[in-house]
């Protein structure tokens, strides 16, 4: 099967957050899961690089907005090798590709009739880039609507702006989105599917697509009205085909993962509006095939609170790989971050984590074993086939490919935690180190036992553990116990 994935893409006006990597490593664990099952897998990142947010960011730290996009894309292309990501391609919506393959949306849209002109006042959220309804309003404040704030971003000031934009008719989607949600696939979790129905059943309104170029300059020209940029919306969803070299398509990859594969798009639980709704109108527009399924996870919070600059409780992806290593920060990230409900991390429920499930228990366990084998087994090779039939294999493998089929991240995890804690169980209680001293044949039998069961659960790890996975492999094949997978953390 041609699979297609791709995550959001972040605003650059700061440094990468843990909830950036939470969905990139979602991301690379699915993509590397589904090339093992020798799927052909088109995994994409990149940036949004656009927008007022962005060109007042940095005119307030004083750069040339260039030199700010540059450095901010380029931390977040640092994470490729930081999270051990496999993607194929990275996007920045800066790129000239991308400018050709917004303007030409621009264009279809433009010719199936669905963008005009007309001059508007409303209210701007500057936060999300876009003018607000009132269903998205705070409610009246006694003294006047200039009291009412986004909901999304209740801190910002609203801005009552009055201009010549174009629009693109969102409204005259409204039956067609309703089809496109039915399918039970498009949305996942089914919630998240029952918001969308919601809010396109309440009724859609056109959607201002475009900012006049003398109030806001860094964007990609309107074709054909050199006095207008894009909002920044409009450009920068069509970066999920344009990373693909739409519409030109020269090697192919659009038609083939795009049109003729399966499409999986990965974002935040408050991107519905965006990613289900504007830009499944904006394919139809297009005459472009609809986006299979979108995947909205749950947000990381810190002691009860969102993370913020301001409360000093924000947790960078880069200290979590600092303290904990790749492969750890991966695990911490899989396996104690809920996929779809919003969880709560601290630094010192991190490090009990980490402690108890990595160096107590998979460090320690591969440790055992493979000190064991490489102390009894020295005359007997370890020669293991490349794929372990054993039946607790396909067993394992089946739980944790069906819970990666409906995302269930954590599960798939805890079916491998499973046999790691029973296998540990089974050492203490037979106690093989034991039995070689009595009964030399039947020891080296529960030893090497132990060992395919290592290498099992190794196998097993590959997609969520891939330098783990690969570490001890290697130790399995040379009998030789690894180096400490997880060192303990400094008192």
């Amino acid at each position: 099967m041609n699979r297609y994935i791709t995550t959001t893409l972040p605003y650059v006006n700061a440094d990468p957050h843990i909830g950036h990597a939470l969905e990139f490593i979602h991301a690379d664990t699915l993509a590397r899961a589904w090339r093992a099952q020798d799927d052909e897998v088109f995994f994409t990142m990149g940036t949004d690089e656009h927008g007022q947010k962005i060109y007042e960011a940095a005119q307030k730290a004083g750069k040339d907005v260039h030199t700010y996009v540059d450095h901010f894309s380029g931390e977040m292309e640092r994470l490729h090798d930081a999270l051990a990501l496999s993607n194929n391609a990275f996007i920045r919506t800066t790129e000239p590709r991308h400018y050709a393959a917004a303007q030409e949306m621009w264009r279809r849209c433009d010719a199936a009739g669905d963008i005009y002109k007309k001059t508007y006042t409303g209210l701007y959220c500057v936060g999300c880039e876009s003018f607000k309804t009132e269903k998205e309003l705070s409610e009246k404040d006694p003294k006047g609507i200039e009291q009412q704030h986004c909901l999304i971003h209740p801190h910002l000031q609203l801005e009552e702006i009055t201009e010549e934009n174009y629009f693109f008719a969102l409204s005259r989607y409204q039956d067609a989105l309703l089809a496109y949600l039915k399918n039970p696939s498009c949305i996942i979790p089914e919630w998240r599917r029952n918001e969308a129905i919601q809010f396109v059943e309440q009724g859609l309104e056109d959607i201002s697509i475009s900012r006049d170029k003398a109030r806001l300059s860094w964007g990609i020209p309107v074709p054909g009205d050199e006095s207008q940029v894009m909002y920044v919306w409009f450009d920068a969803l069509t970066n999920y085909i344009s990373t693909l070299g739409w519409p030109e398509d020269t090697a192919g990859n659009f038609e083939k993962f795009w049109q003729q594969g399966s499409t999986l798009q990965l974002a935040g639980k408050d991107q519905v509006r965006f990613q289900s709704i504007l830009w499944q109108a904006m394919l139809l527009s297009a005459g472009i095939k609809n986006t299979d399924t979108v995947f909205y996870h749950g947000f990381i919070n810190s002691g009860g609170q969102k993370m913020s600059k301001s409360l000093g409780n924000v947790i960078s992806p880069y200290e979590l790989v600092a303290k904990y290593g790749t492969d750890a920060t991966r695990y911490l990230l899989l396996r104690h971050v809920h996929p779809v409900d919003d969880s709560d991390l601290t630094w010192e429920r991190l490090d009990e984590w980490y402690t108890a499930n990595l160096v107590n228990g998979l460090g320690n366990l591969v440790a055992r074993v493979l000190k064991l084998s490489e102390t009894h087994l020295q005359e007997q090779p370890i020669e293991l086939p490349k794929n372990l039939d054993t039946s607790s294999a396909q067993q394992a493998g089946s739980e944790i490919a069906a819970a990666l089929e409906q995302f269930e991240f954590m599960k798939a995890m805890d079916a491998i935690w499973k046999k790691i804690q029973e296998t540990d169980e089974r050492i203490t209680r037979d106690e093989p180190f034991k039995v070689i001293k009595e009964d030399a044949e039947r020891g080296r039998e529960m030893i090497f036992g132990l060992v395919q069961e290592v290498a099992e659960i190794a196998q097993d790890l590959a997609p969520f553990m891939p330098h783990t996975s690969e570490t001890v492999l290697d130790a399995v094949r040379a009998n030789k116990k690894p180096e400490n997978l997880f060192p303990r953390l400094a008192e």
